[in-house]
């Protein structure tokens, strides 16, 4: 009992501890507000639960986008807690109930009482911010910022509910890319949008237009999950380079030591055909090094034979710290 409440006084007073809440109530309002102002007066389904809330939706108007919300997130807040652990499972279950809380709210705050139901994108914010003519620009801006918000939410070790839970799941248990699995996930909801925006029931009724808008869709998630990966990652786009070199490695060794600022490896190897002995150097540097390293080989020996390749995660000194088993793989 003692050690539970050092425990609960060391959360409370870690700056990590509250700069991850704050994170994850940060994510929820973005998505939400994405969600309100970008996505739902125009039938756009990013897949995940609220794309398939917003299906839903226009199948059944009287109920709103974030109440569907709830009725998904709730099994898979279940899943979220037997497969992913207890600790991640707490902050899922603020996410998921947060966001669809905040996108009522705002649906609330945005439309006037007459429009609660229709979502009529003439009526958002008095119509200011109207973009029925430009859904290129509305799903491009919507689904830059529901990434974001899933990579930040994700970041401080939730899920915003949905297909989050159903991505971060086959991760941890089919090796599969978090990016990637969101992607297939809600690849799935796209589907049935597009079945129910093709009918007379989306889409105000228009086959056309539900196409039209499926075909958005189709844009929007491949949007987020890009979006996901950029965030997570930082984009990172780390170079590999392998050096052999006829010559010794002293004045590259100088380079890379004092110049870079970094250090490398020195293989022993031999020519297949020559059989003469020679030094390989193997090292990784951010792109930006990278042609500065190239330029400087080319300025030491234009013969050498040299080969560079991408690094998709780089762990060490210097580098990112290796994940922990529970941590999400940027990638």
């Amino acid at each position: 009992m003692k050690a539970l409440s050092t425990n609960l006084i060391e959360n409370l007073t870690s700056r990590d501890w509250w700069q991850s809440w704050i994170t994850i109530i940060f994510g929820c309002a973005l998505m939400a507000t994405a969600f309100v102002l970008f996505i739902n007066p125009y039938q756009i389904v990013p897949g995940g639960v609220y794309g398939a809330s917003i299906v839903l939706n226009a199948i059944f108007p009287n109920i709103m986008v974030g109440t569907f919300g709830y009725m998904f997130d709730i099994p898979l807040l279940c899943l979220s807690v037997l497969f992913l652990g207890k600790r991640l499972g707490a902050r899922t279950i603020v996410a998921a109930l947060l966001t669809p809380a905040f996108m009522n709210l705002f649906t609330y705050l945005f439309y006037p009482a007459e429009a609660i139901n229709t979502l009529e994108a003439s009526k958002l914010l008095g119509g200011v911010l109207d973009l029925s003519n430009h859904l290129l620009v509305s799903t491009l801006i919507g689904s830059v910022l529901i990434g974001i918000a899933c990579a930040l939410i994700v970041k401080s070790k939730a899920t915003s509910g949905g297909t989050d839970i159903v991505a971060m799941i086959m991760q941890k248990y089919l090796g599969i890319k978090f990016s990637t699995s969101i992607l297939i996930a809600d690849g799935t909801v796209v589907l049935a949008g597009l079945v129910v925006n093709s009918c007379d029931i989306g889409a105000q009724g228009d086959p056309q237009r539900g196409i039209l808008l499926s075909l958005y869709s189709l844009i929007a998630i491949y949007v987020v999950s890009h979006t996901v990966s950029i965030v997570l990652s930082g984009n990172q786009n780390d170079k590999i380079i392998f050096v052999v070199s006829s010559k010794g490695p002293e004045e590259i060794r100088n380079f890379i030591l004092n110049d870079l600022d970094r250090t490398a490896t020195c293989i022993k190897a031999s020519g297949l055909y020559s059989r003469e002995n020679k030094d390989m150097l193997f090292l990784v540097v951010s792109n930006k090094e990278a042609d500065a390293v190239k330029h400087k080989i080319r300025e030491y020996d234009p013969t050498a034979f040299v080969v560079v390749t991408s690094a998709s995660a780089t762990y060490g000194e210097g580098w990112s710290t290796l994940p922990t088993p529970d941590d999400i793989i940027p990638e």
